[in-house]
Order: structure tokens, then sequence, then C-alpha cells
């Protein structure tokens, strides 16, 4: 993002150019900057736009899981039955009980959330091991 005052010097440098007798487009080049964004900046009339990124209003998405189904995952996960096996076993295997509380991926986004996606299983986790120099 490019500060308020930033954006006032390329203005200004901009309408110097312009009225040195280069082209709007030129002159833009020379900043590396699109002739767009300068155009996009003068939109209000004479004052220099800020960036509406930071205040903009970002509304949850309506598929987003609720408080009650996260619980209710970690709730199975944590379960005797569940407690060692990973999202990409316990997902199918409550699919074929017939029970669909959200999708792999969710079930792993939330144990990442609630710092429960180490190894879940009682053996020791995989690691890597270096071949040996010849």
């Amino acid at each position: 993002m490019i500060s308020l005052s930033d954006r006032h010097e390329a203005i200004e440098l901009i309408e110097e150019a312009c009225d040195s007798g280069l082209t709007q487009k030129a002159a833009c080049a020379a900043l590396q900057l699109s002739q767009r964004t300068y155009q996009r900046w003068r939109q209000a009339g004479e004052a220099v736009r800020a960036d509406g990124r930071p205040e903009a209003q970002r509304p949850a998405p309506a598929n987003k899981l609720s408080q009650e189904e996260r619980e209710a995952i970690l709730d199975l996960c944590n379960q005797p039955a569940y407690q060692s096996l990973p999202p990409s076993q316990v997902v199918p295997q409550l699919a074929d009980e017939g029970v669909y509380l959200a999708s792999e991926s969710s079930f792993y986004r939330v144990l990442r959330v609630a710092n429960q996606l180490q190894h879940r299983g009682k053996a020791k986790a995989p690691r890597q091991v270096k071949k040996p120099t010849a």
C-alpha cells in the first residue's frame, strides 16, 4: 500500500511532468504506476483519495462454521474412539455411520486453530532420516 503522502508526491510529479509536455501515460510509466491507478486516485475531484482497504467492511463468509459446530468437531475428535486418528480417517468413519459434521479440510482447520493438529497416534511421529554420506 502506498501512503497518502507518497500519493500526493506522485500526483504532483505526474502533474508537473504533464505541464512540461509529457503525456499522462508516459509520466505514470516513469513512476512505474499505471495510468488507471493515477486516475483512480484523482477520481474524487481535486483531493487525493486515501487507500480504503484497511477500513473496508469485510463480512464473515456465509458458510463459516459456527462456534457450536467447531466445538462439536473438537468434542468428537477428543473422544477415545477418535483421539488417535487423523481427520483423514475420522471423516470417512463418520460417513460410514451416516454422520456428517464438516469436510475433512474443515476438521484440519478447526484442529489447527485449537492447537491439536500434532501427531494424534500413540506411535512416534514419523521423522526424516538423512542418507549416510558415501
